[in-house]
């Protein structure tokens, strides 16, 4: 991850969209080109969106996101992989896409899983809030809703991926980086984020 990279809060906008990436990654993975993916999606109305304006804006944050990967067969297991393979691949997608999120996945999650220390709640994420937003001024120009909103949505993020039993809980799970994605991690160059995944063997 560039650290020269800016943080945004278009997570508020765009959050795990776990269905839609799936949908999205399915045409990705047959050859369509970026414009004819967004054209099936909305003619289809595949998302199941209410508006035009809303599956389009949503279809091109899908296929931005799983550009983001790199990595076409990334793309392919997400459309074809089981469900909780495929989640935490779009997971990686969604860090790869955020560097507030593969920070938070990172300093947050992989420290608790090098500590040992499985304990996890609302005060792991106050934290690391508060100390960005004392270090960039970017995330400290954002308002109280914006910062309440991605600490939602990445609490959600991590009750879909399973490190984490509800919203209410007070301890982070065991979770088990699949093969298909740890392959992909390694050849990416990205074994700086092994540990997100609960994973410190780098051979």
């Amino acid at each position: 991850m560039d650290h020269s990279y800016p943080y945004i809060a278009s997570l508020t906008r765009e959050p795990f969209l776990f269905y839609e990436m799936r949908s999205t990654a399915k045409l990705m993975a047959e050859g369509n080109s970026d414009d004819a993916i967004v054209k099936e999606i909305v003619e289809q109305n595949l998302f199941q969106y209410p508006t035009e304006k809303s599956i389009t804006r949503m279809a091109k944050a899908c296929i931005k996101r799983l550009h983001a990967l790199e990595d076409d067969s990334l793309v392919s297991s997400i459309a074809s992989q089981p469900t909780d393979v495929a989640k935490q691949i779009c997971l990686y997608a969604m860090m790869k896409q955020s560097r507030l999120v593969w920070e938070f996945m990172l300093t947050v999650i992989g420290e608790k899983y090098r500590l040992r220390d499985m304990s996890f709640g609302k005060m792991d994420m106050n934290t690391f809030f508060m100390r960005l937003q004392e270090q960039n001024n970017t995330v400290a120009s954002w308002s109280d809703t914006t910062i309440t909103k991605l600490k939602q949505i990445i609490a959600r993020v991590l009750v879909e991926t399973e490190y984490i039993d509800n919203l209410k809980a007070d301890h982070l799970n065991l979770v088990w980086l699949h093969p298909v994605l740890k392959n992909a991690i390694k050849s990416n160059g990205d074994m700086v984020i092994l540990p997100a995944f609960n994973c410190f063997l780098y051979t």
